[in-house]
């Protein structure tokens, strides 16, 4: 039997469906697919115990914060104790905290095992996304990235939609266990992998400084971070408000979101790595842009649908870009680190948005949570056209 031991792979040149990769895809898919059931489901669960929208925002935002806190540091163990023992130990906090909700009944307990869990997410997914970049031939890591993404995007397409339609026919209790089960399958799947060897490195230093993030990382990662704000908006509250709404079929949603980003996976990684983020970033912006628009006004499922489509297409498309643009520039000791920067500004997007948003719903109304990730977005294509112009300037001159 393989275990998961540090030994160097060395997959084909040109190759990216080896078998490393295929067990990491499939780890992959099993830990989305136990986050994504309570990620529509864990709002409702607050809600059964008797939060407000504010303490909805509160507790699905801890969880991105200290998952966040954990990310730096994960960046820098990946590089000095290795993918396995990270990758392995998130798993598993992942796997232990999940599998408490079953027991909770209290708010504030709840609130203290989400901050145990964000532990666990950040050393967990900052690690398979650095072990999927072992995995891939560099010239291949944009389309390679893609792929990866839709072990993810499959968990989406069936998660939300599977955890809703489980909490009408069983307990929240029986729902987290099936969870941690989920996350226990992921572990199981690590121990399949041959991760890459941790080298010693003439960068590599016994002094403590302070170093928190990938330099080279940090303009795709800061445009991330204002697409992802949209997030944390939907993950958060899109099933209340549908339901106070009197709006049909919000496992649906989850559903046409996952198909429409995996369709948009399987061709935006070549566009990217044959033409570049300029013909990615800003057109799958602006699809989202749109969909925040149709849930500010959602006045019927077909316009959730319609706009689910269009998020899907929109954040398929530009969240792998990103992802690979963070990566490609980081020299070969810092792409944990540049993984780290990338996800901790996911992170945060998901977190400020469903923090800010649970205050301005229970003040302005649901609706005003999507005007407000609208402008967001705007935003981040703001700023990107900014740093676009900037870098040809520099570039010119």
């Amino acid at each position: 039997m393989t275990t998961g031991t540090q030994t160097q792979t060395a997959p084909a040149q040109d190759k990216i469906w080896t078998k490393d990769f295929v067990f990491i895809c499939l780890a992959n898919f099993f830990i989305f697919l136990g986050f994504q059931m309570t990620l529509p489901t864990l709002p409702l669960f607050v809600e059964e115990l008797g939060g407000s929208d504010q303490q909805i925002g509160l507790i699905v935002g801890i969880f991105t914060f200290s998952a966040l806190l954990l990310r730096p540091y994960a960046g820098h163990a990946l590089e000095s104790k290795g993918r396995a023992f990270v990758y392995m130990t998130g798993l598993i906090i992942f796997v232990l905290s999940v599998g408490s909700y079953a027991f909770i009944s209290v708010i504030a307990l709840l609130f203290m095992m989400r901050i145990v869990q964000g532990v666990g997410w950040g050393l967990s997914t900052t690690a398979t996304a650095t072990v999927a970049t072992d995995l891939i031939p560099p010239k291949r890591r944009g389309e390679g990235m893609g792929y990866f993404g839709l072990s993810g995007n499959l968990a989406l397409a069936f998660g939300p939609s599977l955890g809703l339609t489980l909490t009408g026919h069983i307990s929240f209790t029986s729902l987290f266990l099936i969870c941690a089960a989920m996350g226990l399958t992921a572990f199981m799947l690590s121990t399949r992998i041959h991760y890459k060897k941790v080298e010693n490195s003439a960068h590599k230093t016994t002094t403590v400084k302070f170093d928190v993030f990938e330099k080279t990382a940090v303009r795709p990662s800061v445009l991330l971070f204002f697409v992802t704000v949209t997030f944390g908006g939907i993950a958060s509250f899109l099933p209340i408000y549908a339901e106070q709404s009197n709006i049909a079929g919000i496992e649906f949603y989850f559903l046409v979101y996952a198909v429409f980003l995996m369709i948009s996976r399987t061709f935006s990684g070549k566009i990217y790595d044959r033409k570049g983020h300029l013909y990615v970033f800003p057109p799958g912006t602006a699809l989202i842009f749109c969909a925040m628009l149709l849930l500010s006004w959602l006045p019927n499922t077909g316009v959730m649908l319609l706009a689910a489509a269009l998020y899907g297409l929109g954040f398929g498309s530009v969240q792998p870009a990103l992802q690979a643009w963070a990566v490609n520039n980081a020299s070969d000791h810092r792409k944990g680190m540049a993984n780290a920067t990338f996800f901790s500004c996911f992170d945060l997007g998901v977190g400020v948005g469903a923090m800010s948003f649970g205050y301005i719903a229970s003040v302005y109304g649901y609706h005003m949570i999507y005007l407000t990730a609208a402008g967001s977005v705007l935003f981040s294509i703001i700023l990107y056209v900014y740093l676009y112009i900037r870098a040809k300037n520099l570039a010119a001159g």
